[in-house]
């Protein structure tokens, strides 16, 4: 493409120039600037360490130009009071500077203003130490589960094949390989890359049952049981919904089924599919985790869970009773905010849709904990987790261990260009053209991935360590602070309230929780109607639509 075409015009540019040179001596002078020019070309080219210079040799140069003159823009800005300082470019230059295996420390202090509300930190402590040896894991599997995992810390969280590439999906895998992490299919299936690299693998299964479904779009449990038996994958994750568009279903349009994401996704190369916004193999709480059990039984004994943005309070409160109604208790739980990212979503969804993550974090350790089941169940904490303090605060709160999606696409060099739904990602992460693929370097970027994940979980213990503790299970809501207005510090514990093991069954937990708590019901989803409708509509339910 672009390359391709720029490296051409090169080589015909040296080529009449050196023939005009051959006439008239002036033409030696333009030689002399094109030559360079074209030997730069090649190099960018033939590289592997940069993506943008490999996809576009000579001038991908001027965005690593304004990459070096950054922090002296940003602090323009900040001195200037035009601008606040870009947390998410501050977090997107932690994450390369960790993959390239940079130096990570900065001059003059925090650039963060520590008066603004909503400002958050971590209690250091004078008995401080430099922090844990080796990296704790974490062990996923309760009684039901005959192979548990011993999980990383951080993971990375659930990114598809068709959404990724190929060549990303085996990096973000060949990364976890290296660095004893997992790495989380997405609801698109097992492709290919996915078996590559050798990487442990969560296998995500939504509602579409993609690797997993019959032509009818069913269950398939066959075809499930014929790769969940196989040693890569470590947990089986069900997708109840994703915090980017929460109750939001999908459509996967003919032209984007290849004939290679059809044999993956089980489906009909050119066919349009739908993805339902629900389950259609079950329709409660009760059926939800019978289907757990199903699918536990069905990998061998593996480490089964679900993941969900919280919406409706009752929803989550309504599974906490079926748990204890059936027996049946998933391994883990994976609690996603309604401020989580995707390729692609509808503005409505993104931005107003869904629990946000802390609180989301917060609620589900409260309600296991509340129901007497917080033992049997490992909370895993996604939504921009991206740097170890992330991490410190969500396990503080309420989680056991992390996902990072955000953070594992930076190490794999994403520039946040928004072309995520476009196929023309000019990092070659997010597209399946050749042409942008062909600069993402395997080998180079799954060593960064390993290296960002390696130090971050080294910043986490750096920072347990400064904080006094020699245990993640020893962090507590105490330990995070929250400046609420421009005069009042709170710690997590003075925001929440935290229930005691048993306080919801005995009910004796807060008058909102309880009363949600007894409206929940095990053998259906309780809906919006039965909690009583007030204001808002302009029509009556009897009353018909009609068009202008």
């Amino acid at each position: 493409m672009i390359r391709r075409r720029l490296l051409y015009l090169l080589v015909l540019m040296v080529a009449l120039t050196a023939a005009a040179a051959l006439v008239t001596l002036q033409a030696l002078w333009l030689l002399a600037l094109i030559v360079p020019l074209a030997v730069l070309g090649f190099h960018d080219a033939l590289q592997r360490r940069h993506t943008v210079l490999r996809n576009f040799p000579i001038i991908g140069h001027l965005r690593y130009l304004m990459e070096r003159i950054r922090p002296e823009i940003q602090q323009y800005f900040i001195d200037s009071n035009v601008d606040a300082y870009p947390v998410e470019r501050e977090f997107r230059a932690i994450v390369y500077q960790r993959a390239k295996g940079e130096l990570e420390t900065q001059p003059l202090g925090t650039q963060r203003d520590v008066y603004g509300i909503g400002y958050e930190w971590a209690s250091h402590s004078m008995a401080a130490h430099h922090g844990l040896g080796e990296p704790p894991r974490v062990r996923i599997g309760n009684d039901q589960c005959r192979q548990p995992y011993l999980a990383s810390l951080l993971n990375v969280s659930a990114m598809s094949f068709g959404a990724l590439s190929a060549p990303a999906i085996r990096a973000l895998n060949g990364g976890a390989r290296i660095g004893g992490f997992a790495h989380n299919t997405g609801e698109g299936g097992i492709s290919d890359a996915h078996w590559a690299e050798g990487g442990d693998l969560i296998w995500q299964i939504g509602t579409g049952y993609f690797g997993c479904r019959t032509r009818a779009g069913r269950f398939d449990p066959e075809a499930f049981a014929d790769q969940a038996c196989r040693d890569a994958v470590k947990m089986i994750e069900l997708k109840l919904s994703q915090g980017a568009k929460p109750g939001h279903g999908g459509v996967l349009p003919g032209v984007k089924v290849s004939p290679e994401i059809a044999r993956i996704r089980l489906l009909k190369a050119g066919e349009t599919v739908i993805s339902p916004p629900g389950h259609p193999e079950f329709d409660s709480p009760t059926g939800l985790l019978e289907f757990l059990a199903r699918l536990r039984e069905l990998s061998g004994g593996k480490p089964v869970g679900f993941k969900l943005c919280i919406g409706r309070r009752t929803d989550f409160f309504a599974i906490c009773k079926a748990m204890l109604e059936t027996g049946i208790y998933p391994d883990f739980i994976t609690v996603d905010g309604g401020e989580g990212g995707t390729g692609a979503a509808p503005l409505e969804f993104s931005n107003s849709m869904g629990m946000p993550a802390r609180d989301a974090w917060v609620f589900v350790h409260n309600a296991l904990v509340g129901a007497g089941l917080r033992d049997q169940i490992r909370v895993i904490a996604s939504g921009k987790i991206i740097t170890g303090f992330h991490m410190i605060r969500a396990l503080a709160i309420g989680a056991d261990l992390c996902n990072s999606a955000r953070g594992m696409m930076f190490a794999l060099g994403c520039i946040q260009s928004l072309r995520c739904n476009a196929n023309t990602c000019p990092t070659g992460i997010t597209t399946q053209d050749p042409a942008l693929t062909y600069g993402l370097d395997v080998a180079d970027k799954r060593v960064r991935v390993a290296n960002y994940q390696t130090a971050t979980i080294k910043g986490f213990m750096e920072l347990l360590g400064a904080m006094g503790l020699h245990s993640p299970a020893e962090l507590a809501p105490d330990h995070i602070f929250r400046r609420v207005d421009n005069l009042r510090v709170r710690n997590m514990r003075e925001l929440h309230d935290y229930l005691s093991p048993g306080q919801l069954v005995a009910g004796e937990a807060p008058v909102d929780m309880d009363e949600e708590w007894r409206q929940a019901r095990v053998d259906r989803w309780i809906l919006a109607t039965e909690h009583g409708a007030h204001g808002g509509g302009s029509l009556r339910e009897d009353e018909p639509l009609t068009s202008a």
